[in-house]
């Protein structure tokens, strides 16, 4: 049994910088493929990024592409978003996850319990 705790969500304006952490526990890590997902009010929850258990492929949504990074460091147990030029259309709630390569949510088995981002007009 993996668990998954995120850190790092809050509030701040367009145009400005986050940095997500996903801390896991409970199993081995380097094991599995490594995701962020994020779900607004009233909206199904949606791919951002994923990173391979090597780091060696990663995979992000369009919409993201060029202004977020994902890593990871299997040694530390962590993988972190990197968010910068964030717009208001970023606001969600961010949920970390663990499974396998993929873009749904069904690819992954486990999941943190959610870190809230708002970004500001």
């Amino acid at each position: 049994q993996v668990q998954l705790v995120e850190s790092g969500g809050g509030l701040v304006q367009a145009g400005g910088s986050l940095r997500l952490s996903c801390a896991a526990s409970g199993g081995t890590f380097a094991r599995f493929t490594m995701a962020w997902f994020r779900q607004a009010p009233g909206k199904a929850r949606e791919f951002v990024a994923t990173i391979s258990w090597s780091a060696y492929y990663t995979n992000y949504a369009d919409s993201v592409k060029g202004r977020f990074a994902l890593s990871r460091d299997n040694a530390k147990n962590t993988v972190d978003l990197q968010m910068n030029s964030l717009r208001p259309e970023d606001s969600a709630v961010y949920f970390c996850a663990a499974g396998r390569w993929g873009t749904t949510p069904s690819d992954y088995e486990y999941w943190g319990q959610g870190t809230q981002v708002t970004v500001s007009s």
